[in-house]
């Protein structure tokens, strides 16, 4: 017990006195320097110059903040030269294509002249048929059934909605893609446009595919769904296409151009620029269409006061800064779709002739100046 005593008396006298060495450590800062660190080994001559000189530089001895690093301004020459070879490329694309159709639409309507004379002749017999439907299971014969039905509602469909079909099923595609993590950093480096981005050029044309939010697509994909029989009407399946994939890029390069004078560098995706470049080429070549609100079908309005209306919001939002969407993109894709159907179908469409001449050379060389789409009669 005495050795007891003598702890607790010694463990007691050793925590009052840390206690008042604490205290005396708080108040005077020289004796915690002193006590609790070591002592700084002496500098030599060559670092008290140093010292001297940084004291000089700073004598207040306060170090003010960092200098805020400056992003410098993105070089837009490569996306320029890719925007104008892009739009050059589809359209060519899209003549060659509008030839390539031509010539199976040909070849198809042969096959069915020959397929008509071989059941004149009555080579097709209905008693074959009969067997072969009975022999068939009920599971084939109900997925026949099926595949009848959706071809049927794939014939009701017009030229323009099949052509949306394809791209409002590229879309849902990509927006899938963004819920997978382990695409995220691909989707953001290849799906999303910005000026500053190291990946420039090609983002200018995914980006135009590309959704995040399932709001966001379902609003793009109605409005295009919508003038989908119009363009298509108005310009054709391969014009339309080449109208749409030039116009993601020109909106995105026009979003470029807007973000690097104005310093605003965040990245940007959705197909609003390619959209308001159908619904502003629908607008300015019928201007006297009515259209209406889905929710609010009491309410009519012309498309030319439709267009006048949504260029002058986005020309608002890009001045005053919005940034809840790409202004600057919309802009560029509604000017877009004004311009081509107004200068740009005869400056581009249709001196399409020597590239079709040129590719139906190169396909049958032995038919030089004939042959469908070679003529300027093609629209």
């Amino acid at each position: 017990m005495a050795w007891r005593g003598c702890v607790m008396k010694w463990a007691k006298t050793e925590f009052i006195t840390n206690q008042q060495t604490s205290r005396s450590s708080r108040l005077n800062p020289y004796n915690q320097q002193r006590c609790g660190f070591r002592r700084e080994p002496k500098r030599s001559d060559t670092k008290k110059g140093n010292v001297s000189q940084e004291t000089k530089s700073s004598p207040s001895g306060i170090q003010g903040p960092p200098p805020t690093r400056k992003v410098p301004r993105p070089s837009l020459f490569k996306p320029l030269m890719f925007t104008v070879g892009f739009t050059g490329c589809s359209f060519g694309a899209a003549a060659i294509l509008q030839y390539e159709t031509l010539r199976l639409r040909v070849q198809t309507a042969k096959d069915e002249e020959e397929a008509e004379k071989l059941i004149q002749q009555g080579s097709q017999d209905m008693a074959y048929w009969h067997d072969w439907w009975s022999q068939l299971s009920s599971f084939q014969r109900q997925l026949i059934l099926v595949m009848s039905v959706v071809d049927d509602f794939w014939s009701s469909l017009s030229e323009g909605q099949k052509m949306v079909t394809g791209i409002i099923a590229i879309n849902a595609a990509v927006l899938c893609c963004w819920r997978i993590p382990s695409m995220q950093r691909s989707m953001i480096k290849y799906f999303t446009s910005n000026p500053v981005s190291k990946t420039k050029c090609l983002p200018m044309v995914l980006s135009s595919f590309s959704h995040y939010s399932i709001i966001h697509l379902v609003a793009n994909m109605y409005v295009l769904w919508t003038f989908s029989s119009g363009i298509v009407s108005l310009l054709g399946k391969e014009q339309f296409l080449a109208f749409y994939l030039s116009a993601g890029v020109i909106s995105t390069m026009f979003s470029y151009m807007c973000k690097t004078v104005a310093g605003g560098f965040y990245p940007s995706l959705g197909a609003s620029g390619a959209v308001m470049a159908v619904l502003a080429a629908v607008c300015a070549k019928v201007p006297e269409a009515k259209l209406g609100i889905i929710f609010l079908p009491m309410v009519t309005f012309t498309a030319g006061n439709a267009l006048k209306a949504l260029v002058a919001i986005d020309s608002a939002g890009l001045i005053m800064g919005w940034r809840l969407f790409d202004h600057a993109a919309h802009l560029g894709g509604a000017l877009f779709g004004v311009w081509y159907v107004a200068y740009g179908y005869k400056l581009i469409w249709r001196k399409r002739e020597p590239i079709v001449k040129l590719w139906h050379d190169m396909r049958s060389p032995g038919a030089k100046g004939s042959g469908p789409g070679s003529g300027p009669g093609v629209s």
